[in-house]
């Protein structure tokens, strides 16, 4: 089942110009997202959000979804100067540039994802950070979308959110944490001496699970839950229970601030900005 969670376009016509805006799209198993940038302003005008409701999904069934959505949504239809893809997956591993070797990429993956003899293998390199993302995209997808836009360029979530954090946070003196929520699992980032100490993903149901995960991860990396600074990004506010329960045991908690060289249009909120980081943070 396809349930559109959030609908958002600007009211200024004159903004809105595809012809000279940039898409960016993102999907999962379990979910499909896409934002338009006016190029010329350098103002996000769009935003759809879709839910995908569906019992062991595969890639096939995701592609037959994202038909679904794209003869519901007309916006998707429109030609765009430019378009990035983001692909939402466990399937990735990160190596340290120094060590890695590209004839090698189904060695470093097979470490700890299953893979099979006919998945594809590709590879991000995280911008000045020494550190090769390797994973397996959604072939499937990457071909519709092929025949939809023609060339685009696509990456890996997790390599979006390491590329933006690291260029941020990498040099601080204080130990940082990232929790970067979604609905059912979530992304644990460390940074301390300059350097990535961590990066995994976790599922979570409860509260307690992602307070677990996260106290665990400190522990391993001998922080401090009264020195390191713990920011929260993705699905979550002040309000929410991950928020409250994360404070009561970790000193100095905060959101993400929006720091998007790119402007907003008066459509969007501050919590759009942090639920859709990396989507907002492609381009």
């Amino acid at each position: 089942m396809i349930q559109l969670k959030k609908s958002k376009l600007t009211k200024n016509k004159e903004l809105f110009t595809p012809e000279k805006s940039h898409l960016s799209i993102q999907f999962s198993l379990d979910g499909f997202s896409f934002c338009i940038l006016n190029k010329e302003n350098n103002t996000f005008t769009a935003l759809g959000d879709y839910s995908i409701k569906e019992f062991n999904s595969t890639p096939e069934k995701l592609l037959s979804n994202i038909l679904s959505i794209y003869k519901e949504e007309p916006l998707l239809s429109k030609k765009y100067d430019s378009v990035n893809i983001c692909h939402i997956n466990e399937l990735s591993t990160l190596v340290p540039k120094p060590l890695f070797d590209e004839n090698k990429l189904r060695d470093y993956v097979k470490f700890n994802n299953k893979i099979f003899s006919f998945d594809y293998l590709v590879y991000d390199e995280i911008r000045n950070h020494e550190i090769i993302n390797i994973f397996i995209p959604y072939v499937n997808i990457n071909n519709y979308m092929l025949d939809q836009y023609g060339g685009f360029e696509y990456k890996h979530y997790s390599s979006i959110l390491l590329e933006n954090l690291m260029g941020i946070y990498k040099y601080s003196l204080v130990p940082h944490m990232f929790a970067h929520i979604s609905d059912n699992h979530f992304e644990i980032l460390v940074f301390a001496n300059k350097k990535l100490q961590l990066y995994n993903t976790f599922n979570y149901t409860t509260k307690e699970d992602f307070i677990y995960y996260l106290l665990f991860a400190a522990e391993q990396l001998k922080l401090n839950p009264e020195k390191f600074e713990l920011i929260l990004l993705g699905n979550v506010e002040k309000d929410d229970a991950l928020y409250s329960i994360a404070y009561k045991y970790v000193r100095n908690v905060s959101l993400i601030e929006n720091r998007s060289k790119f402007k907003f249009d008066e459509v969007f909120t501050e919590g759009d900005k942090r639920s859709y980081f990396t989507l907002f943070n492609q381009f």
